[in-house]
């Protein structure tokens, strides 16, 4: 009976799976360990299939920085129950271990699906899985683990002021870095919405469209403004723009990371 529940508790500690479970393969298999490990992979093929396509409405963001590298993972799942455990944040530590040895996205995601789906029974899908390496780079990632942003910066001496402006990312939401990045299709469009707007306030009523568009003209730059990361108003000192914080040619890119 010892040898019994010490080989269940070995095939728990080395699948992750129920005890029961573990149990009834290794009934199956005659208590042989190899074969048990095989049946349980066996079962999990079926039962995968059955939920695959189950939705996936949660899921978290991690980010590990080594040096000038950057890892950013995701993975859904069907419940935020899972997406906080401590099981679940050991397979996203388990992907990024992936995508560190330059595993492919299909050869992570089997992993997952052999080492995870079966003990967690959810859908587990992996949905960001990239690295980013630049002379520096600093993530940021919110206590829930639903948003995060990386800022990527030219040089590797500014950890101090890179982590301030990556929680600003999270916080105020720029769409560009610098505001020559935006496109003149967006500003045309945000004109356009910017007139529809006008068109409807009454006290607009009757003014010719050439007359709404030089207002509007004499309003873009705030749009700018509002959406160009060095010429927001910084979040943790509002007297300031971003581009005063941080010298302007320091940053390289930027990316935020939501769900």
């Amino acid at each position: 009976m010892e040898i019994t529940a010490t080989l269940v508790k070995e095939l728990r500690e080395r699948t992750g799976i129920w005890m029961m479970e573990c149990k009834k393969a290794l009934v199956a298999t005659n208590w042989d360990m190899d074969l048990a490990i095989e049946e349980l992979r066996k079962k999990w093929l079926s039962k995968a299939s059955a939920k695959a396509d189950r939705e996936t409405f949660e899921w978290a963001i991690k980010i590990v920085t080594e040096w000038n590298k950057a890892y950013i993972v995701s993975v859904s799942c069907e419940t935020d129950f899972l997406a906080n455990s401590d099981r679940y944040k050991d397979m996203l530590n388990s992907v990024v271990d992936c995508l560190k040895s330059n595993k492919s996205i299909e050869e992570a995601q089997e992993m997952v699906n052999k080492n995870y789906s079966l003990e967690m029974w959810e859908n587990l899908q992996i949905r960001d899985y990239q690295k980013i390496e630049w002379p520096s780079v600093w993530a940021y990632v919110h206590s829930n683990n639903k948003l995060a942003s990386l800022v990527v910066a030219k040089v590797a001496d500014l950890e101090d002021k890179l982590k301030q402006v990556a929680m600003h990312i999270t916080a105020i939401k720029p769409d560009f870095l610098y505001a020559s990045d935006i496109s003149q299709d967006v500003i045309d469009k945000e004109k356009s919405i910017q007139l529809e707007i006008m068109k409807n306030d009454p006290k607009m009523a009757g003014k010719p469209d050439e007359v709404l568009l030089k207002i509007i003209d004499g309003k873009m730059w705030k749009f700018v403004e509002d959406v160009t990361l060095l010429e927001q108003d910084f979040v943790i000192n509002p007297s300031q723009k971003v581009k005063d914080f941080i010298w302007s040619d320091t940053l390289s890119a930027f990316y935020r990371f939501t769900i």
